[in-house]
C-alpha cells in the first residue's frame, strides 16, 4: 500500500511539473470567418496551462452574444507528453456588415495576465437559412467541401498542369467512409495519374476559415489543342457523423450518420496557341526545358563491324509527346531502325527525365564518312519563346574492309563512248541486194474480222442477258447496295484524310474533321462542339450497337492523342482503314 502511494505521488509530481513547465497561452479561434449578417458563429478561448483565474471576456462590441459561456477543461497524458486544455466558448450574432473585429480577452495565471490576439472576421449580406438549422443534410452542405485545385487555367498547347481533387472537412462533424462515384474526365488532355503515398490529413484554410482536408487524386494534364476544355467533376458518396443539436446522459453530444453525395466544381482550361512568330521549320511540339545531344559510341571501326549513334533529349517538359529528329547518315554506313528508351517520371510539378533513339550502323567500305549535325526545336512556357539546339558533325573512321570504287575508277577502266565523226576519207557501204514482198490484199468476205462481226450479235445476246439478271439481283440486294453506299460514302468524307497520310498532324486534323463532318450530315447537328459523352448518347438514342458507339468515340480519341505522339504510316494507315469502318457500320444502323 506503501509503495503504490509513492508512485502515485511520483505520478502527480510529474504531471505537475509538465504542465508547469509549459508557457501559458490564451488563444482565439472562430468557427468561420466568413458569414452572413443573419448568420452565427461560435468563438473559443482557451488557456494550454493549469491554473489560469478570472477569465475576462473581450467587449464583443458590434456583436450578440447568443449562447454562453460554456466552459470545458481536459487532461491528457500522451507518450510522456502532458496536455492541457481549458476553454470559453460563446455563440455569437454580427450586429452589422462589415471587417469587424473580436478584442482580446484575458485571463490571470501565476500572477501574470495575458491576452488573446484580436480576431477579424468578415460579415456580408444576409443569406438563405434553413428552416431547420440542425438538418444534418444542411449540417453536412456547410461542413464538408470536395474541390479541385488547378495550378493555372491558361496554360500553353503542350505545357504540363496539375489538377489536385481535395476533401476539405470541418471539425464539427467526422467522416466515417467514402467512396468515389464517378471519376473526373480530362477530354482534350494528355493525362496521367501523380502516385499519393496514403491519405494524410493536413490543415488547410478553404473560404478563409480552418479545415482538415486530405488529398484524395491528383493528375498531370497537358492539353492537346486549344478551346475550352472541361474537366468534369469527381462525385463521391460520403458517410458523415453529424451532430443532431442534442446530448446524452453524460452530456455528449449525439451525432447521426447520413450518406450524402458531394461534387467537385466543373472546370474550364482554357489552352492557348503556341505562337507563330519565331516558330522553326523543324519544331515537333516538344514544349518545356530541354537539353540536347547526339553522341557516337566508336568512331573508328572495321568493315561490318556496328557503332550506336544516340539521339537524346533531357530535361522537364512534354516528353513522350513530340518526335525526335531523325539522323541522316551516308549510304555507305547502313542504318537501322531507331531503338527508343525512355527514363521518365511523372509528378506534381511535371514530366522530366530523358527520352532517347538509339541508332545502329554498320560500315560497308573503307574510308572517312561524316555524319550532319541535327537541330532541335523546343517552346519554352516561361520564357514565352522557341530555342534551337544543333549538335557537332560526327564523323567515323573505318580503317579496314573493301574499298569503295569511285566514279573516277570506273571512267577510267572502261570504254568511253565518242561522238560518231564523219569526214570525206570515210567509205559508206552500198547495199548490193534487195528483199521484196507483195502487199496483202485480202477480201473482207470471208475474212477474220468478217466471221467475228458475223458471230457477235448471237455471243452478246446470252451476255446482255446475264448482265441484265445480274442487275435486277444486284438491285433486289438491299443489304448490299446500303453496303456499298456506306462504303463510298466513307470514301467521300474520308477522301481528304488519305490524301494526308504521310502528314501526321494534318492527317489527324482531317479524319477527325471527317467524323464529325459525317455526323452533321447524317444527325443535323453540330457535333465538334459537343462532348464525346454527348456524342456516345446521342449515337445510343439512334439505336447503334455499343461496339460501334465505342468504336467511333476510339477513333476521336486516337485523333487526339496521336497528334503529339510518335506515329508511324502503318498505323495512320491503320487508323484510316478503322476509321472507314466505323462510318461504313454506323450508315447501316443510321
Amino acid at each position: 500500500m506503501m509503495k503504490l502511494k509513492f508512485y502515485i505521488s511520483i505520478f502527480i509530481t510529474l504531471l505537475t511539473v509538465s504542465l508547469t513547465a509549459q508557457d501559458a497561452k490564451l488563444t482565439a479561434k472562430v468557427s468561420k470567418n466568413k458569414l452572413g449578417v443573419n448568420q452565427r458563429l461560435r468563438i473559443e478561448f482557451a488557456i494550454n496551462k493549469q491554473g489560469g483565474d478570472h477569465f475576462s471576456p473581450p467587449n464583443f462590441t458590434n456583436f450578440k452574444i447568443v449562447g454562453g459561456p460554456s466552459q470545458s477543461v481536459s487532461q491528457s497524458w500522451i507518450n510522456g507528453k502532458v496536455s492541457f486544455h481549458q476553454s470559453y466558448t460563446y455563440i455569437i450574432q454580427p450586429k452589422k456588415k462589415g471587417e469587424l473585429t473580436i478584442g482580446a480577452a484575458s485571463i490571470k495565471i501565476g500572477g501574470k495576465t495575458i491576452k488573446s490576439e484580436p480576431v477579424k472576421v468578415i460579415v456580408l449580406d444576409a443569406v438563405e437559412l434553413p428552416k431547420n438549422p440542425n438538418d444534418p443534410n444542411y449540417i453536412a452542405q456547410q461542413n464538408i467541401h470536395l474541390v479541385a485545385e488547378v495550378s493555372k487555367s491558361r496554360p500553353y498547347v503542350g505545357e504540363g498542369i496539375y489538377v489536385e481533387y481535395r476533401l476539405y472537412v470541418s471539425e464539427n462533424i467526422s467522416v466515417y467512409d467514402t467512396n468515389v462515384t464517378e471519376a473526373p474526365q480530362y477530354n482534350g488532355f494528355w493525362n496521367q495519374d501523380i502516385k499519393i503515398n496514403g491519405f494524410p490529413v493536413k490543415m488547410g484554410k478553404y473560404n478563409g476559415e480552418d479545415y482538415r482536408y486530405i488529398v484524395l487524386q491528383k493528375a498531370l494534364l497537358i492539353p492537346t489543342k486549344t478551346g475550352n476544355l472541361a474537366i468534369d467533376p469527381m462525385k463521391m458518396d460520403i458517410v458523415i457523423g453529424v451532430p443532431t443539436g442534442r446530448a446524452d446522459f453524460f452530456g455528449n453530444v449525439i451525432t447521426r450518420n447520413i450518406r450524402k453525395e458531394f461534387a467537385s466544381p466543373k472546370k474550364i482550361i482554357n489552352p492557348r496557341s503556341l505562337p507563330i512568330e519565331g516558330k522553326p521549320e523543324n519544331f515537333t511540339g516538344a514544349v518545356g526545358d530541354f537539353n540536347f545531344a547526339v553522341t557516337l559510341s566508336k568512331d573508328i571501326l572495321k568493315s561490318n563491324e556496328s557503332s550506336q549513334i544516340k539521339v537524346g533529349v533531357t530535361g522537364k517538359g512534354n516528353l513522350r509527346l513530340f518526335e525526335l529528329p531523325e539522323v541522316t547518315t551516308p549510304a555507305e554506313l547502313e542504318k537501322y531502325q531507331p531503338e527508343r528508351k525512355e527514363k521518365v517520371s511523372v509528378r506534381a510539378s511535371g514530366i522530366s527525365g530523358s527520352v532517347t533513339d538509339i541508332y545502329t550502323i554498320v560500315p560497308q567500305y573503307k574510308g572517312k564518312y561524316k555524319i550532319p549535325n541535327v537541330n532541335f526545336s523546343y517552346f519554352n512556357p516561361k520564357e514565352k519563346k522557341y530555342y534551337t539546339l544543333s549538335s557537332e558533325d560526327l564523323y567515323v573512321d573505318v580503317i579496314e574492309g573493301k574499298e569503295l570504287i569511285t566514279n573516277t575508277d570506273k571512267i577510267d577502266n572502261s570504254v568511253q563512248k565518242q561522238t560518231v565523226r564523219l569526214t570525206g576519207k570515210n567509205f559508206r557501204y552500198i547495199q548490193t541486194k534487195s528483199s521484196f514482198k507483195p502487199i496483202d490484199d485480202e477480201d473482207f468476205f470471208r475474212s477474220n474480222l468478217y466471221y467475228i462481226l458475223l458471230l457477235l450479235p448471237l455471243i452478246a445476246i446470252p451476255i446482255g442477258v446475264f448482265i441484265g439478271k445480274q442487275n435486277e439481283a444486284r438491285s433486289n440486294d438491299i443489304v448490299g447496295n446500303k453496303l456499298r453506299k456506306a462504303e463510298r460514302l466513307a470514301k467521300k468524307y474520308l477522301s481528304e484524310a488519305k490524301k494526308q497520310l504521310g502528314n501526321k498532324e494534318a492527317f489527324y486534323e482531317a479524319l477527325e474533321r471527317a467524323l464529325h463532318n459525317y455526323l452533321k450530315a447524317k444527325l443535323g447537328i453540330e457535333t465538334a462542339d459537343i462532348s464525346k459523352e454527348k456524342i456516345t448518347q446521342i449515337l445510343q438514342n439512334k439505336n447503334v450497337d455499343e461496339a460501334t458507339n465505342k468504336q467511333f468515340i476510339d477513333v476521336l480519341k486516337s485523333s487526339d492523342f496521336a497528334r503529339y505522339t510518335p506515329i508511324t504510316n502503318t498505323e495512320m494507315e491503320a487508323e484510316f482503314e478503322r476509321a472507314k469502318e466505323v462510318i461504313v457500320q454506323l450508315d447501316k444502323q443510321i
